[in-house]
């Protein structure tokens, strides 16, 4: 079983990237119990990507590092995604890998287990969560965690940061544990795309079937 932290912190050392290691030491060993190893937790450093992710917009395709990245996402039981907060939503460097990652594969999130969390130096902030990276993530086809983590400058060592990590985290590790072996495309024949303007009703046909019918003409 493995878990994929995505972290689009950018400084050495980053409070975005320590969130997501907290967050993974607690699903990690909880998506695999009660069997004593923990399940595998892998890390993308998009800070590390940066020039290949603007690339790929430009050439059309992945630099191999990145091409390897995309690989990891896609075969995760379970990802743990983290952004520093950029003028009130995710950062431009973590939507752009998530953009290039769905031109390559645009259902390489389908169904997947995704626990969402942001980092930002106030708490007024928090609502990124479910104004930004929840809609992104259900766009893509994701299953999102309930409970998203938010941690303000103000939450580091202060109470409550612990529980929110504990509880989303959970949750993640159950949704990885009901999926479990099922990451990529399901079994059997994938179901044909459907354009929804193929098949279009003139609108004269939707008012007829609405309108009320008049009297019987008398005998």
């Amino acid at each position: 079983m493995k878990l994929v932290v995505v972290s689009a912190g950018l400084s050495v050392p980053s409070s975005t990237r320590l969130l997501g290691d907290r967050l993974a030491a607690v699903a990690a060993p909880a998506a695999t119990a009660p069997e004593p190893a923990p399940a595998d937790v892998r890390v993308i450093e998009l800070r590390d990507l940066a020039v290949e992710i603007a690339h790929t917009f430009t050439n059309g395709f992945p630099a191999p590092a990145l091409a390897d990245a995309f690989a990891e996402v896609a075969s995760a039981d379970g990802l743990i995604v983290v952004t520093p907060v950029f003028s009130a939503s995710y950062s431009g460097l973590f939507k752009s890998f998530f953009d290039a990652l769905s031109v390559t594969d645009e259902d390489a999130l389908a169904g997947k287990p995704v626990l969402i969390a942001a980092t930002g130096g106030t708490a007024r902030h928090s609502l990124v969560l479910d104004h930004a990276l929840r809609p992104l993530f259900a766009y893509l086809k994701a299953v999102v965690v309930p409970t998203g983590v938010y941690a303000a400058s103000e939450d580091w060592g202060a109470e409550g940061l612990d529980a929110r990590i504990g509880r989303a985290a959970t949750e993640l590790a159950a949704l990885v544990a009901g999926t479990a072996g099922t990451a990529g495309r399901p079994a059997g024949r994938p179901l044909p795309k459907r354009d929804s303007f193929e098949e279009v009703t003139p609108f004269a046909e939707r008012l007829a079937a609405l309108s009320v019918p008049g009297p019987s003409p008398a005998p």
